[in-house]
């Protein structure tokens, strides 16, 4: 059915990640993917560039795993947009280093308290630049479809096709990379004309090179965050409206989707190249 054209995992919420080789996967998903995130200390809230009032600016800054630091405590590599590092541990007190890299006092976290929740605009109210200042939030809570504590929108494992890249290329007029959508895995399939195939994965099960066998569990729907700048990708506000007239799917409420989600069944290592086939 196709390969695993891209392997990825992103250490802090919100943040661009690093492009894997292989990834050992558990209920959890992939090893290291988004084990950790910003709290707002004002709000009590995880920070979520799905709020880009606030945070579009972490979508500027790459997070890669680091070990542990001297006394033991989590820790993440940060490097920022004019290429110098910092590493941020957990504390359980407002960070310095990255609270002036965010502009309000933040600290981070490697575990979601029970009830945690993000604000989210609404895309649909989001058709220029201006809007991102303006349009509504509201509030929605995290990981309804993963293990407590984990910092997932809901599922473990997002995954998206070329060909869904690709229809959403033609349609705009422009490539679309897959970086916009935060995948774990770029499935290559061998139709690249073949539009929204993964529109019909859910309910099915994905086998994903030797060992991972993975639930497609619903589609995913989109919010703004595919419209921002992600690390050299400009803005892209139009992708909304093109992902909003192509791809509303009733199973979600309408929504405008690209990609689905999926719950990981059976645990091993995933690698660049692999199969994805349905089982």
């Amino acid at each position: 059915m196709g390969r695993v054209r891209q392997l990825s995992r992103y250490p802090v919420k919100s943040m661009l990640g690093e492009d894997l080789d292989q990834a050992y996967v558990d209920e959890a998903g992939i090893a290291g993917d988004r084990a950790f995130a910003v709290l707002d200390c004002l709000t009590g809230k995880v920070a979520s560039a799905k709020n880009p009032r606030l945070w579009r600016d972490m979508l500027t800054v790459r997070s890669t795993l680091t070990p542990p630091d001297s006394t033991g405590a989590p820790a993440v590599r940060l490097t920022m947009a004019d290429g110098t590092t910092e590493t941020v541990t957990v504390t359980g007190h407002r960070d310095p280093a990255l609270s002036k890299l965010l502009g309000r006092d933040v600290r981070l976290l490697d575990r979601a308290a029970p009830g945690a929740c993000i604000e989210r605009m609404d895309p649909t109210q989001v058709r220029t630049e201006d809007d991102l200042r303006s349009a509504e939030t509201g509030s929605s809570g995290l990981a309804a479809g993963s293990p407590p504590g984990t910092f997932f929108d809901f599922a473990p494992l997002h995954l998206i096709t070329t060909a869904t890249l690709a229809g959403l290329a033609a349609h705009s007029g422009r490539p679309v990379h897959g970086q916009r959508f935060r995948p774990n895995i770029v499935v290559e399939v061998p139709d690249p004309n073949a539009g929204f195939v993964e529109n019909l994965w859910p309910g099915r099960r994905l086998r994903i090179g030797p060992d991972v066998v993975a639930e497609v569990v619903i589609p995913t729907p989109r919010c703004v965050v595919p419209a921002l700048r992600h690390g050299d990708d400009e803005p892209d506000i139009a992708l909304l409206q093109v992902l909003s007239r192509h791809n509303r799917l009733q199973a979600v409420g309408s929504l405008p989707c690209a990609g689905v989600y999926a719950r990981p069944l059976e645990f091993g290592v995933i690698r660049s190249g692999d199969p994805v086939e349905f089982c």
